[in-house]
C-alpha cells in the first residue's frame, strides 16, 4: 500500500471497466482542494459513524461521486463542492460550524480557512446569520429539552439601547466570541459609530447597521444555570410597530428599556413616543411579567444619579398600572448600562451603591417556571417564513408539541404538510413542545402560499378560522368617535388584516361589568364595547376562553393604537 493509501495494484480492488464511467463522472470544475494541517480524519457526512472505519478504501473520490449522486436535491457540482470543502473541518477540528451550517448560508468562496471563515460572516449578513452560529457546536443536542424555555423580547422607544443590551448580554453568557465583538468594532469605528458595535449581534443587515435602527425582530438566545432565553429585539421606531407586536406576541417576559439620558427618557414617554405604545402593546400580546431596565445610567448627564432613576421610575409608575401590571407583583425596575455592561450579569456595586437588589441576568433567572399548554392539540402561528431547499416556517408553539415526520396543518389554507427538519434556537431536533421558538421545514406547501399568521397546527384538532367574530375591545387613543361601518388594521400574533366594524352590539361598564341594554350609536375614548367585526379573508383564531394567547387582537389605523381587545366568539 502506497503511503498516500493507493492499492499498489489497481486490479486488486477495482474493476477496471467501472474506472472509465467512474472518471467521467468525476467533476473537473471542482474548486482545489486546500489542506487543513489540523484536521481530524475525514468521514463523510452520509456515513454512519460504525461503519466509518472502511473510509480508507481505495478510491474514495470515485465510491462518493457514486453515493452523492442519486441525491434529488443538490447538482452534482454543488454537493462535490460542499465534500471537498466544508466537510473536513467540522469532523474534530475545535468549534467548527456543525453540519446544518452549510445549508443556512451559501457558500461562496470555495475553501476556507478559520481566517477566511470569520470573513465569511460579513458577507453572509445578509442572511440573517449572526456571529452567534460559530458557538453552536458547543451546545449538545439534549440542552434544548432539559431546561425552561423563555421567550424574552425587548421592547421600548428608539434609540434606548435595547440592541445593544442584546449584544452585551451575547457576550456575557459567551454566545458572542471577543474576536467577532473587536471585528464589529472596528468597522463601527470606521463608520464613526464605535458606540455601536454590541448592537451589531442583533442588527444583521446592513440597513440596520447603517442607520442604527432595528427594523425586524432581531433572535438570539443565551442560557444560564436554570433557563435557556430567546432574546427578541423589537424595533423601537413608530414605522415598525407591526414587526414589534409580532415580536411581543412570541413574549413571555418583556423587557422595557429605558433610556435614562437627559431628554432621551421625556421624548420616549410623552404621548408620540413609543415608550408607552410598547408597554401597552405587550401587555395586550399577553405577557405578564415587565422588567424595566434604566439604561444609560453610565452617561455624563445621569452619572448613576438615584434622583434621575427614580424620577424615571416615578413617571413610569401610574402608566403601566393604567395598563393594568400590577406594581407590586408584575413590574420591576433596575439601573443598568448596555454599554460597559454593568448591572447585567455583575451587581452594579460602588457605581450606584443605592441599588441592592439582583443583577437583571441572574433575576431573569430566578422568576419562577411559566405555565404551558403542553397538554393541547399543536398549534404554532406563524411570525415568518422562508425558501431554502423547501418552505421554512418560524414561531412560537403555543400549544402542544409535535416531532419530525408529522402531518400537520396550515390554516386557513388547510394544506396537508410534514414536517421535515426541526430547529429550536437553530440547533436541529427531533420533537419540540410549547413555550420553545422553533423553524419547521415543511413538504407540501410552496413558500409564496405562506404569509406570516398563518397557524400550523394538529389536523385532529386544527385552530377556528372564520371571517366574522366578535370581540370586546377597549378603546384607547382615539381622536373622533367611532360608528358601524368604521376600517381598521386588526393585528393577532403575527398577522395583519383589515377588518371593518359590521355593527356594535354594546357598551360594558368598567366599573360592574354590566352591559347595556340598548345598541350604542358610537363608542370614544376610554369605553369598553363588545363589537361585530368583519374581514375580507378568513383568519385563524380562538376564543379569548379557550386560548388567550390566539385570541387578543389590537387595532391600529393612521400608525397608531386606538384599541386592544379579546375574541369572545368565532360566529362563521
Amino acid at each position: 500500500m502506497a503511503t498516500n493509501g493507493a492499492p499498489d495494484s489497481w486490479d486488486d480492488d477495482v474493476d477496471a471497466a467501472n474506472i472509465a464511467e467512474k472518471l467521467t463522472a468525476l467533476n473537473i470544475e471542482a474548486p482545489s482542494f486546500v489542506p487543513n494541517a489540523n484536521a481530524a480524519a475525514f468521514v463523510p457526512s452520509w456515513l454512519v459513524p460504525s461503519e466509518a472505519a472502511p473510509a480508507k478504501e481505495p478510491s474514495p473520490v470515485a465510491e462518493e461521486v457514486e453515493q452523492v449522486q442519486p441525491s434529488p436535491t443538490p447538482s452534482p457540482t454543488e454537493a462535490q463542492n460542499k465534500m471537498q470543502v466544508d466537510d473536513p473541518s467540522p469532523v474534530g477540528n475545535g468549534p467548527g460550524p456543525a453540519d446544518s451550517w452549510e445549508d443556512k448560508a451559501d457558500m461562496s468562496s470555495s475553501a476556507t480557512t478559520p481566517d477566511d471563515d470569520d470573513n465569511s460572516m460579513e458577507d453572509d449578513s445578509g442572511i440573517k446569520k449572526s456571529s452567534r452560529v460559530k458557538q453552536k457546536p458547543k451546545i449538545v443536542d439534549a440542552v434544548t429539552t432539559d431546561k425552561e424555555h423563555v421567550n424574552v423580547v425587548f421592547i421600548g422607544h428608539v434609540d434606548a439601547g435595547k440592541s445593544t443590551i442584546g449584544g452585551q448580554m451575547m457576550f456575557l453568557t459567551g454566545m458572542v466570541d471577543k474576536r467577532t465583538l473587536e471585528k464589529y468594532e472596528k468597522e463601527a469605528k470606521e463608520k464613526n459609530r464605535e458606540t455601536w458595535y454590541l448592537s451589531w449581534c442583533m442588527d444583521t443587515n446592513s440597513e440596520e447597521r447603517e442607520k442604527g435602527k432595528t427594523v425586524e425582530v432581531g433572535r438570539a438566545y443565551f442560557e444560564t444555570e436554570k433557563k435557556h432565553f430567546t432574546i427578541l429585539d423589537a424595533p423601537g421606531h413608530k414605522s415598525f410597530v407591526p414587526n414589534m407586536i409580532g415580536g411581543a406576541s412570541q413574549a413571555d417576559l418583556a423587557v422595557l428599556v429605558i433610556s435614562a439620558r437627559k431628554g432621551e427618557f421625556e421624548t420616549g414617554f410623552e404621548r408620540g413616543g413609543q415608550t408607552r405604545e410598547h408597554a401597552m402593546l405587550v401587555k395586550t400580546a399577553g405577557v405578564k411579567h415587565l422588567v424595566i431596565l434604566i439604561n444609560k445610567m453610565d452617561d455624563p448627564t445621569v452619572k448613576w444619579d438615584i434622583k434621575r432613576y427614580d424620577y424615571c421610575k416615578d413617571q413610569l409608575t401610574p402608566y403601566l398600572k393604567r395598563v393594568g401590571f400590577n406594581p407590586s407583583k408584575d413590574i420591576h425596575f433596575m439601573p443598568c448600562s448596555g454599554l460597559t455592561g454593568a448591572g447585567l450579569m455583575e451587581p452594579v456595586g460602588k457605581d450606584a451603591p443605592w441599588y441592592t437588589g439582583l443583577p437583571f441576568i441572574p433575576y431573569i433567572d430566578s422568576l419562577p417556571a411559566i405555565k404551558r399548554h403542553v397538554e393541547g392539540p399543536f398549534m404554532m402561528p406563524i411570525v415568518d417564513k422562508y425558501s431554502e431547499m423547501g418552505t421554512v416556517v418560524i414561531g412560537k408553539v403555543e400549544s402542544g408539541g409535535c416531532k419530525k415526520g408529522d402531518v400537520l396543518l396550515i390554516m386557513p389554507n388547510r394544506v396537508e404538510v410534514k414536517v421535515d427538519q426541526l430547529w429550536s434556537d437553530d440547533i436541529e431536533v427531533t420533537g419540540v413542545t410549547s413555550g420553545e421558538n422553533i423553524k419547521a421545514k415543511v413538504k407540501g406547501i410552496e413558500e409564496s402560499d405562506v404569509t406570516p399568521g398563518f397557524v400550523l397546527c394538529c389536523p385532529t384538532n386544527p385552530i377556528k378560522t372564520g371571517r366574522v367574530f366578535d370581540g370586546q375591545i377597549v378603546m384607547l387613543d382615539l381622536k373622533s368617535i367611532i360608528c358601524a361601518g368604521y376600517s381598521c388594521i386588526l393585528h393577532l400574533q403575527a398577522m395583519a388584516e383589515e377588518v371593518t366594524i359590521k355593527a356594535l352590539i354594546c357598551l360594558v361598564d368598567k366599573k360592574t361589568g354590566e352591559k347595556s341594554k340598548t345598541r350604542p350609536r358610537f363608542i370614544k375614548q376610554d369605553q369598553i364595547a363588545i363589537a361585530r367585526f368583519v374581514s375580507n379573508h378568513p383568519i385563524c383564531m380562538e376564543t379569548f376562553k379557550d386560548h388567550p394567547q390566539l385570541g387578543r387582537f389590537t387595532l391600529r389605523d393612521e400608525g397608531t393604537t386606538i384599541a386592544i381587545g379579546k375574541i369572545l366568539k368565532v360566529v362563521e
